[in-house]
């Protein structure tokens, strides 16, 4: 469920006409809904609601810091994959003590800047980082909590580029080695073991996967308190899939995912972290931009956006679909059309359906992308020396600008031409 819906014939985010966003802000432009977000942030609360647990939203997905505010007031703690994500995080607000830091490469700096501003757990991918953050934090005189990533060998059924749970993937340690990676991290200064982490992938359709997953991972909890490992903690990962298609099954709901983490590993008494990043925000945006040109082919039509690929990227990088629909309501019985929906960036690349059944539009006309809540605004680029598309978050009949589109003067600001030129 979200917040976009038409009303009096044009499609609405809450209570605020798109088309008035596209007038007052331009297009391209991202807009998110604040009833959508919340609703879906509570829904996995509620979902976890039989045991102490955290959902930590995965900053990586949608990374404004309005957003990371909302949820964060909400009681989401953050997992940061870098840096910067943490910097972000802290300044939306989030307390150290709700923040979790994974990913496979870590530096020191990174490191340095967690452990002094507060860390709820490292998530630690390998022996050689196991190694630096013991070094990093008995030089500053601290103890950090940490996790260590668990690769169980699960293939999640994803995108291969989405997939971070086989043993072919970069992620975690495996799950065969995880007992002498235990018994080195309890013997490191500054590190204190807390727990397991694994993650085996984005886009989940089936619970399945996750299921097998945490069967291992209860497994190896009972393992490792055997060897006297206090592990209090267990990350599940996020990934739970959102429906990209409105004419497709719906997956699995968070209700429904919490019953599996319920079942494989309820009767451990751990806490319980999550960290759901495309669920929350996926479908809580869209990506809204306008017709430059209806272009007659050989044998086929090109709409042409003013919305490319290097503002939404993942249909060229994944294959990934986005519904598209009009801004204004096609009337009842509508003809539809077959027609390649492109941008204007100089890439056969920057197609983001080929075939798609439209309605009639021109010059003009106003279309959304359905579901760029997440890994949209993000991953985008200047690529072509586009500026960077801004984003917008409405709340029930007023909206705000929050992250400007930087005119080109200040593009162009940021490059610096040596004297000897």
């Amino acid at each position: 469920m979200d917040h976009f819906n038409y009303s009096g014939g044009r499609l609405h985010a809450e209570d605020v006409p798109l088309s008035r966003i596209a007038d007052e802000v331009g297009t391209p432009v991202y807009v998110y809904s604040t009833a959508t977000l919340t609703r879906h942030f509570l829904l996995f609360q509620q979902a976890l609601d039989w045991t102490d647990h955290l959902i930590c939203f995965a900053v990586k997905a949608n990374s404004n810091l309005a957003v990371l505010k909302l949820l964060g007031d909400l009681g989401a703690g953050m997992d940061v994959v870098s840096g910067g994500e943490y910097a972000r995080a802290r300044a939306a607000g989030v307390p150290g003590g709700r923040i979790v830091f994974s990913g496979v490469g870590k530096t020191r700096e990174e490191m340095r800047l967690a452990v002094e501003g507060g860390i709820r757990q490292f998530n630690v991918e390998s022996e050689p980082e196991l190694t630096l953050l013991s070094e990093v934090a008995a030089s500053m005189g601290a103890t950090v909590p940490i996790a260590v990533r668990v690769n169980p060998d699960v293939d999640a059924k994803t995108h291969a580029k989405i997939a971070t749970g086989k043993s072919e993937n970069k992620f975690g340690i495996p799950i065969s080695r995880a007992r002498e990676v235990y018994a080195l991290a309890a013997k490191l200064p500054g590190l204190q073991v807390i727990g397991i982490d694994m993650h085996i992938g984005s886009q989940l359709t089936d619970l399945e996967p996750y299921r097998q997953a945490y069967t291992k991972m209860a497994q190896l909890c009972r393992v490792l308190r055997a060897d006297g490992h206090p592990i209090m903690r267990l990350d599940m990962g996020g990934g739970l899939g959102i429906p990209y298609r409105r004419d497709n099954a719906a997956p699995p709901l968070p209700i429904e995912y919490g019953q599996v983490i319920r079942e494989t590993v309820g009767d451990l008494g751990c806490e319980i972290e999550i960290e759901p990043g495309r669920n929350i925000v996926g479908n809580a945006g869209v990506l809204l931009s306008r017709v430059i040109y209806l272009k007659h082919g050989e044998g086929r039509d090109f709409l042409i956006l003013d919305a490319a690929m290097n503002d939404l990227i993942r249909p060229a990088m994944y294959d990934a679909h986005h519904d598209i629909v009009p801004v204004i309501e096609p009337r009842t019985g509508a003809e539809v059309a077959p027609v390649d929906v492109v941008g204007p960036v100089c890439e056969t690349g920057d197609t983001f359906a080929r075939g798609a059944e439209l309605p009639a539009l021109g010059a003009g006309d106003l279309v959304a992308f359905r579901s760029a809540g997440a890994y949209g605004a993000v991953m985008a680029s200047e690529y072509n020396s586009r500026p960077l598309v801004p984003e917008v978050l409405v709340a029930g009949d007023r909206f705000a600008v929050i992250r400007p589109r930087p005119s080109i003067e200040e593009m162009l600001a940021r490059d610096v031409i040596p004297p000897w030129l």
